[in-house]
């Protein structure tokens, strides 16, 4: 009896004993983070990952680590029994992150713990019956954050889109492997890397190592790939995505950029750019990827096209934008002259490399370019912002595909060897820079590139109304010799012409010619284009002064003094140095002008007026111009090109012709071009003046202005 008295006694201390070890195992914090990691593990097998809650199990598994290790309050063995729960735990999360890899960068000391983050620690704690820690009050925000609130939109046909799920939808199918750092942990490596592009060994490519050229898809009619363009696209073929493309102005990066886009399906695309090239990325995206729809970001965005596979932008108004941009799904991201951002604390700087980051996190592997002629303004640290933007960087170092490349030179910062290799390592993560003499076989000698731009100010609203008040004069001209030749032919009989009389509208816009050379007061056709004229100059002051700091020397051309003027304030608030051609000048000013651009090399820029530079003078030492207005006549605007593209001239040339988008502007470019193009066909080579006049085109531009007016109230009248 006795025996069994003890014998159930020791049965019942064994229960008790296990009772209270299912209890101990039912409560504190480890039974939560098993519940947690379990619900992280099916929202993984169902392909919706549960990135939060992710985070959180991890963080709390390893701050229940350090605590069990540390605490006095547990005897070894139950220590050990712990640390082995908290294991088994560890291995599911790591199951996890190997059918979900981007689920790794959520690890690292980089990753941002958010708003959602530190609210589900806050429940995994209480639901583990530990005192929550306290919510960290935020503080009110600056007047520059309050004013970035209220200034932030969204656009009705943005909101649509994004109810639209396929937007929404996270990729991380292509998510890069986590580096194994053993050699470098500890290890100070942003000043190395910047110190190896600082003092690199003479001679050293800044060119990642590109595939062949070879046919990268089927190209839209009539257009075609040099060889340097195709290298890169087929690089994205193969599989790369991030490019500091820091080609030379003129190598045709806008369109590299678009076909590597569709080359990745990285699709929305969004493209940031400087307001002076916004309307020009519209249309080249129209002219390489016409089967993709295209939308242009002004203003508050009202008029944007959510549904679109190409959002430009620009770095004036992304403030307003930055909100809905972040959420909306985009899987490639283009920034364009990214030295723009090249100083970190300015806000599009700021904005840039958020709506970066929030493209990363929704999109494992997404296609990133900076586009610049110039990565370097100032110093070498202008690289830093740039490679964060890439995704190269964080502030402190490097990510993890950089970092498995510098692990894998085997070397550390204390090595001789290691900085040319760093450099290496960082020019193949995608730094592809030429210059135009390194592919001048592939690239015309002579070259016209339009840059269209738009006038957004009062000016250039004031200049579209005068437009069409010119219109409106125009047809009631037309309008009022139809009713006199109505009356004549009502008189004498005769048939009355069907539909617009185009040799009437001809003869209108003769007798508005003429009246426009007698008069000198009210909008002709001379006074129109002069008033475009001045209010694209700061424009195309602009874009100058971006290729002074990319690609060099830039001769500027103008017709009017006025706009010269306005180019010059442009140039001085960039801190350009030019000089000057005028009318006026003496013949020992022009040639003290001509000499200081040709041979002091902090003149970058020479202004020159149309009628007083366009002859005799040799300003080869320069292989860009910039055309802020146009000529009347090809001859005119060939001349201006000849004072670059001549004998003694080492490099292709390129003239770019900035044009007022929607304005008579672009009418006068076409009709120069067409009448250039009959010149030469006809003449076989002969001037083109031959065949044209300054009176044939401003005949010809009302003409086109008149027909266009005529046309539109033709198709209102029969739509009623």
């Amino acid at each position: 009896m006795a025996a069994e008295g003890r014998r159930a006694s020791g049965r019942g201390r064994g229960q008790q004993q296990r009772s209270r070890t299912r209890q101990r195992d039912e409560t504190g914090l480890i039974p939560v983070l098993a519940k947690a990691v379990r619900d992280v593990e099916i929202s993984v097998q169902r392909g919706r990952p549960e990135a939060t809650r992710f985070q959180v199990v991890a963080l709390l598994v390893r701050e229940e680590r350090q605590r069990l290790k540390s605490t006095p309050d547990l005897t070894e063995p139950q220590r050990a029994a712990e640390l082995k729960r908290l294991d088994g735990i560890a291995t599911i999360l790591a199951q996890t992150a190997a059918r979900e890899p981007a689920l790794f960068g959520l690890l690292g000391e980089e990753a941002v713990e958010t708003d959602a983050t530190r609210h589900l620690r806050r429940q995994l704690l209480a639901a583990a019956g530990r005192e929550p820690e306290p919510e960290v009050e935020k503080p009110e925000p600056t007047e520059a954050q309050a004013a970035r609130t209220e200034r932030q939109v969204v656009p009705t046909s943005v909101a649509r889109a994004q109810l639209m799920t396929p937007f929404m939808v996270p990729d991380f199918s292509a998510a890069p492997p986590r580096a194994e750092t053993r050699r470098l942990i500890g290890w100070d490596l942003i000043s190395p890397l910047l110190n190896s592009f600082e003092h690199p060994a003479p001679g050293v490519s800044s060119c990642m190592e590109l595939p062949e050229a070879r046919p990268v898809g089927v190209l839209p009619a009539g257009l075609t790939l040099m060889d340097h363009q195709s290298r890169l696209v087929a690089s994205v073929v193969d599989g790369h995505r991030t490019f500091l493309l820091a080609d030379e102005p003129g190598l045709g990066k806008t369109a590299q950029s678009l076909l590597a886009a569709q080359a990745a399906e990285a699709y929305p695309l969004l493209v940031v750019v400087p307001n002076v090239v916004k309307t020009n990325w519209a249309r080249e995206a129209q002219r390489w990827t016409p089967g993709r729809s295209v939308s242009v970001v002004h203003g508050d965005g009202q008029d944007v096209d959510g549904f679109a596979d190409i959002i430009v932008l620009n770095y004036e108004i992304l403030d307003r934008h930055v909100g809905w941009i972040g959420d909306h799904g985009f899987r490639g991201m283009i920034v364009d002259e990214a030295h723009f951002i090249k100083n970190k604390k300015s806000q599009r700087s700021q904005h840039v490399l958020e709506i970066a980051d929030r493209v990363r996190q929704r999109v494992a592997n997404p296609l990133m370019m900076a586009l610049t002629g110039t990565p370097l303004i100032n110093d070498v640290e202008d690289f830093l912002t740039i490679w964060q933007f890439l995704g190269w960087i964080t502030e402190r170092s490097p990510r993890p595909r950089l970092m498995a490349a510098l692990e894998e030179t085997g070397m550390t910062p204390a090595d001789f060897g290691f900085y040319p290799a760093a450099r290496q390592a960082v020019v193949d993560q995608g730094i592809v820079r030429r210059r135009k003499v390194d592919v001048a076989a592939d690239i015309p000698a002579r070259r016209i590139a339009d840059l269209p731009v738009e006038l957004d100010d009062a000016e250039g609203r004031s200049i579209r109304a005068a437009e069409r008040e010119l219109a409106l004069r125009l047809m009631k001209r037309y309008d009022s010799a139809i009713e006199a030749r109505k009356e004549h032919r009502a008189k004498i009989g005769g048939t009355e012409v069907e539909g617009i009389d185009h040799e009437l509208v001809r003869r209108v816009a003769g007798w508005e010619v003429a009246d426009g050379d007698e008069s000198t007061t009210g909008d002709n056709v001379f006074s129109m284009v002069r008033r475009i004229g001045r209010a694209k100059a700061g424009l195309a002051a602009d874009y100058a002064a971006q290729l002074a700091r990319s690609a060099g020397k830039v001769v500027f051309f103008a017709k009017h003094i006025d706009v010269m003027d306005a180019a010059g304030e442009v140039f001085d608030k960039r801190g350009i140095r030019y000089t000057e051609i005028r009318g006026d000048q003496s013949s020992t000013a022009r040639t003290k002008a001509i000499d200081a651009f040709v041979n002091e090399p902090e003149v970058q820029v020479i202004v020159c007026s149309l009628t007083a530079a366009g002859v005799g003078v040799n300003l080869q030492v320069a292989s860009d111009v910039v055309l802020a207005e146009l000529s009347w006549t090809d001859a005119e605007q060939t001349q201006a090109i000849d004072r670059v593209h001549r004998i003694g001239q080492t490099e292709p040339v390129t003239a770019w012709r900035v044009i007022a988008a929607q304005t008579l502007d672009s009418r006068i470019a076409e009709l120069i071009d067409s009448k250039a193009g009959l010149a030469a066909v006809a003449l076989d080579g002969a001037s083109a003046d031959e065949l044209t006049s300054t009176v044939d085109v401003r005949l010809e531009a009302l003409v086109s202005l008149l027909t266009d007016a005529l046309e539109k109230r033709e198709s209102a009248a029969l739509s009623f």
